[in-house]
């Protein structure tokens, strides 16, 4: 039997908000991971285990999705040692909903992995360097890109940009029309630190919000909550959308050339509310 929370594994993986990332070598975290509220999990097998321990978190991986667990899974970049061999491992499995490629830099690069999996497997693209951004919009466009993401502590190693939102805006920015362009859900946003505290995670949360992004990578279970809440429709908008529609429904009128835009954003804020259980909360 899965272990998923219900909730979570009955949203689709586009308008996942929370994105929580599990050590794929300690296989005790697996079961509370997917039982927490978070949108998405993921079995980290890149950045979380070290070189020597790479082949003992594919087993754990492995047997895990083969075992009833279903959850997405974080690989080993294109050009290291470990690579293939997580595909090779990965295709086989019954639970896997899609990987996380790391360090991608290139269209055929997601290609390529999209290739050694099972059709239609999804690759969520994860943007770490200058090149990966500087490609972005090709690699959002290429076969088998399902969403990008942002890698943001690698990309300030790469970059030396500091983790100022400012300083960061737009690599940000770059992402989301980049997602645009390529016809895919609004991108992924790097994580807060494991032990930020809970106004430290609804700040970040709000930056990538107000960016455009619609995901965020977490942590730490603890995160996953504050992380749904801020990048879910608010109160506000929610209470807004509902006024705009039940007077549509009673045959308002049209009014001014901003009816129609601000109609279709209600009803996408109500669509929203509704996957998430908001609408009628």
């Amino acid at each position: 039997m899965s272990l998923r929370n219900r909730r979570a594994a009955a949203l689709p993986a586009k308008l996942s908000r929370s994105w929580l990332l599990v050590n794929a070598a300690k296989a005790e975290l697996f079961a509370p991971a997917l039982a927490s509220e978070a949108d998405s999990v993921i079995f980290d097998m890149e950045a979380a285990v070290p070189d020597d321990g790479k082949d003992a978190a594919r087993d754990n991986v492995v047997e895990a999705l083969n075992s009833g667990m279903t959850a997405w899974v974080r690989v080993n970049g294109i050009d290291t040692d470990f690579w293939a061999d997580d595909l090779a491992a990965l295709s086989k499995t019954k639970g896997l909903r899609g990987v996380m490629l790391a360090m991608a830099e290139q269209p055929e690069q997601v290609a390529h992995t999209a290739m050694r999996l099972q059709a239609g497997t999804p690759v969520l693209a994860l943007i770490e360097t200058a090149l990966g951004l500087e490609n972005a919009t090709a690699v959002a466009s290429a076969p088998g890109t399902f969403r990008l993401a942002f890698g943001t502590n690698d990309f300030r190693k790469d970059t030396g940009i500091s983790d100022d939102p400012m300083a960061l805006a737009y690599a940000r920015s770059r992402l989301v029309i980049a997602s645009r362009v390529g016809k895919l859900p609004g991108p992924i946003d790097g994580p807060s630190l494991a032990a930020a505290p809970t106004e430290q995670v609804v700040a970040d949360a709000s930056v990538t919000a107000s960016m455009g992004m619609t995901g965020k990578l977490s942590l730490s279970p603890d995160q996953v909550e504050d992380v749904n809440h801020a990048l879910a429709p608010s109160v506000d908008e929610l209470s807004w959308a509902k006024e705009l529609l039940e007077a549509h429904a009673a045959g308002g009128a049209i009014g001014d050339g901003s009816y129609l835009p601000r109609l279709a954003r209600a009803q996408k804020i109500a669509d929203l509310a509704e996957s998430y259980g908001l609408w009628n909360a």
